[in-house]
């Protein structure tokens, strides 16, 4: 088959879901919940068991434990381009994991079990059947609709070989995937490619990465020999100006990796190079806390933010909110919201606040100084668009400049960015009036994304809360 029929997709890509790993993740959790639920009240009730409150211990029992072995065994990640049967391997060894802990529970603490033995082992049995026949169904109607061109990623290979045509292959083969092949691009003329391939390039690599500077890609993944080590270096810090995951076909030799994990497209094996920390479970949690703490948040600080309000009303004329857009997660435009401290102005040209800012109010520079203008953006946090920790969001015409002076600063858009973050609270947050300073804000989130972690990110809250609102670099 040749790949210059596959159609080239546009940049408005469909799907019933774009953001899915959040979305699925969730959706499996929810489901098996309410299966082993449903399978233990019902053998009690076709038993002729009352349901009582010292029953229910184990199915609470049974239910946290499965959620601990499948957090361990990596049930709930991303399934996309893994066979239907390790998924369902997985599934069956945590639902056995939970069985034997109930089981040793019950040897040992015999009162936290009041169920008959028989009925225990007929929930045990019930649960492997239900548990697999459900995600069989599941992924049969997501590979129906991602034949169908939903759910889909677009995929661009660089590198004419044999690595990248097998590859190529199962991509258009295992069409379930849902990944569309944007095309396999190559710098070499045709004559000194391989026979062939002659006829499957689509253009050079300059074409595959502007594709994704422009986001028409999603994927990109790099099938160039180890002697081209020096021309791969040289791929790998252009694509980190885009926000395409980028994946390399080992062997290979490649330092600095951001969340790379192994990952394989049918039956050829690929390592992301430039890739979020934020998928499946750990995705769920991140929003989950985002959810919690600015709900928090916005209750304690609600009435304050209606006198800060009034006080921007009454002392200069203009708008109280000030909208903004700024570069969000896969560097998306986004809105950001924040209360208005500076004076109106005709000029439309974006600058950073520096001291002294002619442009800031009286009551704008208090509001600086304590950091209280950003608590609009805990509205945009529940809106899903920040998260209340990550790499703060820049105004557009500064990521525009920054990411031409600054090697990988678009990377620091593979996670949503943030109301405070690890830059800030180590002392980069403000002005940033030298390149050398941006170089190190950038080193900081970057660093944050390696390191993420729940524990990460409430450290960075509570340093904020308590020294984080005031600070020299805030006016």
């Amino acid at each position: 088959m040749s790949l210059n029929k596959q159609p080239t997709p546009s940049n408005k890509r469909g799907g019933i879901i774009q953001s899915n790993k959040s979305s699925f993740s969730t959706l499996y959790r929810l489901v098996d919940l309410v299966i082993l639920t449903l399978l233990y009240f019902s053998v009690l009730y076709f038993k002729d068991i009352a349901i009582e409150p010292a029953n229910t211990i184990l199915l609470l029992l049974g239910i946290i434990t499965f959620n601990i072995c499948a957090e361990g065994l990596d049930v709930y990640r991303s399934w996309r381009t893994q066979s239907t049967s390790a998924m369902l391997k997985m599934t069956v060894l945590a639902w056995t994991a939970t069985c034997l802990v109930i089981i040793v529970c019950g040897y040992f603490v015999p009162s936290l079990i009041s169920v008959s033995n028989e009925n225990v082992l007929l929930w045990f049995g019930i649960a492997y059947p239900s548990l697999t026949a459900w995600r069989i169904i599941f992924r049969k109607i997501l590979f129906i609709q991602r034949k169908r061109g939903r759910n889909s990623r677009t995929a661009a290979i660089i590198g004419a070989t044999s690595a990248g045509y097998n590859l190529s292959q199962q991509i258009i083969e295992n069409d379930q995937l849902g990944i569309r092949l944007f095309g396999l691009f190559d710098d070499r003329a045709l004559a000194r490619l391989p026979h062939e391939f002659q006829n499957q390039v689509s253009g050079n690599i300059d074409d595959a990465l502007q594709a994704a500077k422009e986001g028409k890609v999603d994927y990109i993944y790099i099938a160039m020999p180890m002697s081209a080590e020096t021309r791969i270096m040289d791929i790998l810090n252009q694509c980190s100006d885009t926000t395409c995951s980028v994946y390399i076909i080992p062997n290979f030799f490649i330092y600095n990796l951001l969340n790379s994990r192994w990952q394989s497209v049918g039956s050829v094996q690929t390592l992301s190079v430039f890739d979020t920390p934020f998928q499946g479970a750990s995705n769920v949690l991140k929003r989950a806390e985002d959810l919690v703490f600015a709900t928090l948040i916005l209750a304690i600080v609600v009435i304050p933010m209606a006198f800060i309000a009034l006080g921007i009303k009454l002392t200069s004329p203009g708008p109280i909110i000030f909208k903004q857009k700024r570069y969000g997660l896969d560097g998306r435009e986004i809105k950001v919201y924040k209360f208005r401290t500076m004076n109106v102005l005709e000029d439309n040209e974006v600058k950073q606040a520096k001291k002294n800012d002619e442009r800031v109010t009286g009551f704008g520079a208090f509001l600086r100084r304590t950091s209280l203008d950003e608590l609009p953006q805990f509205f945009n946090v529940l809106q899903g668009r920040m998260s209340i920790v990550g790499p703060r969001p820049h105004a557009v015409a500064h990521n525009e400049e920054y990411r031409k002076l600054i090697e990988g600063y678009m990377l620091r858009h593979k996670v949503k960015p943030g109301i405070t973050g690890w830059a800030q609270i180590n002392g980069f947050r403000g002005e940033t009036e030298t390149i050398n300073k941006m170089v190190e804000r950038v080193e900081y989130d970057l660093d944050y994304i390696h390191r993420w972690s729940v524990w990460l990110d409430v450290k960075i809250i509570v340093v904020t809360a308590f020294k984080g609102f005031f600070g020299k670099n805030a006016y």
